[in-house]
């Protein structure tokens, strides 16, 4: 069967990174597009990040287009803390072959859809930011994809930035809040941190299996997580990397991985103090839920999907 039509928008960074990997390398998904956002990194190193994961995908015909230099408010902030100053785990990856094309990324999100209405899959991995920016153009744009992915958020306001935010939506949460003023639980569903923190946690015995299948792609998905490992040792405490936006692509290319989810009303926080907080109205009288959220997957379901796409080899310069 051909594979799901995919539209990717990302920060790439590390996580990122191995997420375009399970979508362009194996044969659930057909990427069309990737679109680049400010987030991890600044958005040109997020567009060479791009294209060097698709390049190591044998996916280098795949079009990348560069967005949103910033959030849509608020002064960027950066996660280089955790993914390295290159966002790669600064292990020093060398340039990619091909050049980003001149379209803007917000444009892409906007006439894709429009020239293949219903067909397309989005799938966000980094601040909504480039989203948004369409949204404010086309209030129906989501209506136009035929399901809308996000990793975003943390369902159980346990943080990775801040105590109770998820970076993507703590880094433009303005962005989220559009993006959630027009979702419905039909169309959006939500991966959050939380679901990467208790199902994706790449443990030291993962790792080593990740590094002795010893393909150019596990190789590439082990080594760009270095300095993640180290963070999630001294920060958040798991015992070993976590690849959230890797989880939320599985959930994309794989729904039946989702063993718990939920219809839910949500909002976010954009007071300082509270930043990018995940506001879950659960009352009888709340709202009419706006979102899925996916709450746990199978974490080994999960990764046997990264760990067989890894284990696959691919000609350089290989292309579909």
């Amino acid at each position: 069967m051909p594979g799901l039509p995919l539209v990717v928008d990302t920060d790439t960074g590390s996580d990122d990174a191995v997420a375009l990997l399970l979508a362009a390398a194996g044969d659930l998904a057909d990427v069309r597009a990737v679109t680049t956002v400010a987030g991890n990194v600044p958005v040109t190193t997020a567009t060479r990040n791009a294209l060097v994961s698709l390049e190591t995908a044998g996916r280098g015909d795949v079009p990348v287009h560069p967005g949103c230099e910033r959030p849509m408010t608020r002064t960027p902030s950066t996660a280089q803390h955790v993914h390295g100053q290159d966002g790669m785990g600064d292990i020093g990856l060398p340039d990619p072959r091909r050049a980003a094309e001149p379209e803007h990324a917000v444009e892409v999100l906007l006439s894709r859809p429009r020239r293949e209405p219903g067909e397309l899959t989005l799938v966000t991995l980094g601040p909504l930011t480039n989203v948004a920016a369409a949204l404010l153009r086309d209030r129906d744009l989501l209506t136009r994809y035929r399901h809308v992915y996000c990793m975003a958020g943390a369902a159980d306001l346990r943080g990775n930035i801040s105590p109770t935010a998820e970076y993507n939506v703590w880094a433009d949460p303005e962005a989220a809040r559009v993006v959630l003023g027009a979702a419905t639980p039909d169309r959006v569903t939500w991966i959050g941190w939380d679901v990467s923190r208790k199902d994706a946690v790449m443990t030291p015995a993962d790792q080593l299996r990740l590094e002795r299948i010893g393909t150019p792609m596990a190789t590439f998905a082990h080594r760009v997580n270095r300095t993640v490992a180290d963070w999630a040792r001294d920060v958040t405490g798991l015992p070993g990397y976590d690849l959230p936006d890797a989880v939320a692509m599985a959930v994309a290319l794989r729904p039946d991985l989702v063993t718990e989810r939920e219809r839910a009303h949500v909002d976010v926080t954009l007071g300082e103090e509270t930043r990018g907080q995940l506001v879950i109205d659960r009352r009888r009288s709340a709202p009419a839920p706006n979102l899925t959220l996916v709450r746990r997957v199978s974490e080994s379901g999960f990764k046997e999907l990264l760990f067989d796409t890894c284990a696959r080899t691919v000609p350089p310069g290989s292309a579909r």
